[in-house]
């Protein structure tokens, strides 16, 4: 409820300041507006040369500039090789418009029809791990530590298997698994929810953890920072990590604090003292590594893990056949009925993630988000604040709305201000170390028909805010 009257005030204020702007004389129209703008080209990978096929080889390091754009039709953008340093980095197509009419298209067809592609892959597996036991023995194995994070619920619950998958996910950067996994948890709590309209404190304490965005392999803002010519495009990595975590550690507390955890259980330090080790661990070894290689260990890790998980569940569920059959079902019937639901939940969260976006899309193209961000700035400029950091709040602002927005402002951040500058590392940081909230809030909560959110957004809100002020001083430390 409260959600809903956030976005009803964000499009009629929007609405307003357009046709305010029209007579005016500002330079918005209702075109831009409707339409929006195209941007920047995208990265879409980078490689040693000698990987490329032996025409393109040859002809990059003949041509002006040693970079080569290859023509396609008018409908498509070109592919460009920009070749560097024993590396090829590969840039096609184009950011999406972010008008309202492409957003609604963007949101079916690049957005909601990959997800229920997704969903119905995993939920299919999340089936099999369901009726073979597999979620069950994990559930078990975890039900320690989880029972004091989210006392509500009770011992070896399905519900704390689907959240273990769903946090694993988020730390090694496996976008498209996490989310469904994250929504079969939201299932699962809602069976035990004694008010379906109202959000249990087990499934907010499960959101704001979830968005607050801990993320050990940030391989996109590598990317973009290479794209964009830095120096050193990891540089930002440890700084991200440790923002993160300090988000996730301060989501934790605050809304312990409010459910009244008890914070001196043996088995939860333990599992917090684990997390750490092995974050410090894998950063101690990604860091003596190259860009090439910190990028394909990451990317190679990613993959591992989710071939490690997908293999895991055929041969388990294989082993044990036979509680298939005392469900009166098949493997791979079960895996159907699994996609199915996956399907479903994905066309039950559309409307809400459609109508979110083409809110957040009115506000950013009427240019009410600009001037209120403009007005920000000059708040902080008159307190003494560093205008480098002042440039970089627009990031720090869209993020919790708009992923892809955040990511234009980013982009824009390194091309305008430079890759290397305490501008665009803030904006890398302010990028990586958080979720996008209302979109988490509109799918999550979506998903289970929820209408009343309790503290949770004001919650994630919070954390945003935390991670934004720790982003600040933790890039003004390193950089």
């Amino acid at each position: 409820m409260v959600l809903s009257r956030f976005w009803l005030v964000i499009f009629i204020s929007s609405i307003i300041f357009i046709v305010a702007s029209l007579f005016t004389a500002n330079t918005y129209t209702i075109d831009s507006v409707l339409n929006g703008k195209k941007d920047d080209p995208i990265l879409v990978s980078e490689k040693y040369i000698e990987e490329l096929p032996a025409f393109i080889k040859d002809s990059i390091t003949k041509a002006p500039d040693q970079t080569m754009i290859v023509n396609r039709d008018t409908l498509n953008a070109d592919t460009t090789y920009v070749y560097k340093n024993k590396t090829v980095k590969i840039f096609s197509g184009l950011q999406k418009s972010d008008g309202l009419l492409p957003t609604c298209k963007s949101t079916l067809v690049d957005l909601i029809l990959p997800l229920i592609a997704y969903l119905a892959f995993f939920c299919g597996l999340m089936e099999l791990l369901i009726i073979s036991g597999a979620s069950g023995n994990l559930a078990k194995a975890l039900s320690p530590v989880f029972v004091k994070v989210f006392p509500s619920i009770p011992k070896n619950h399905p519900s704390i298997s689907y959240m273990t998958l769903n946090f694993a996910a988020n730390f090694l950067g496996l976008d498209s698994a996490a989310t469904p996994f994250g929504l079969k948890a939201m299932e699962s709590l809602q069976e035990i929810n004694p008010d379906k309209d109202k959000a249990s404190d087990a499934q907010i304490m499960f959101m704001c953890l979830h968005a607050s965005g801990l993320t050990l392999i940030a391989t996109s803002i590598i990317g973009y920072r290479a794209a964009a010519n830095a120096s050193n495009p990891a540089d930002v990595m440890l700084p991200c990590i440790i923002t993160s975590f300090i988000g996730t550690i301060a989501a934790f507390l605050i809304v312990g604090i409010k459910q009244k955890i008890n914070f001196k259980s043996a088995s939860l330090l333990i599992g917090l003292m684990g997390l750490i080790a092995a974050i410090v661990g894998l950063l101690m070894y990604v860091n003596h590594l190259d860009l090439i290689g910190k990028n394909y260990f990451t990317s190679n890790l990613s993959g591992l893990i989710l071939l490690t998980i997908i293999i895991f569940t055929l041969i388990f569920s294989f082993r044990h056949e036979q509680k298939f059959k005392d469900a009166n079902t098949t493997v791979f019937d079960t895996f159907v009925v699994g996609a199915n639901n996956g399907v479903k939940t994905g066309v039950t969260i559309f409307p809400y993630v459609l109508g979110m976006l083409v809110a957040i899309s009115l506000f950013r193209n009427s240019g009410l988000f600009e001037i209120i961000s403009d007005g920000i700035g000059f708040v902080f400029s008159s307190m003494g604040v560093s205008k480098e950091i002042t440039n970089a709040l627009p990031v720090a602002m869209l993020r919790p709305f708009s992923s892809a927005g955040s990511r234009g402002f980013l982009i824009d951040s390194m091309n305008t201000f430079g890759a290397d500058s305490l501008t665009a590392r803030l904006s890398s940081i302010f990028q990586c170390s958080a979720e996008s909230t209302f979109y988490v809030i509109a799918v999550y909560f979506g998903s289970v028909n929820i209408k009343n959110t309790r503290y949770a957004l004001g919650t994630m809100l919070l954390v945003d805010l935390i991670c934004v002020i720790t982003a600040i001083f933790v890039a003004t430390w390193f950089f």
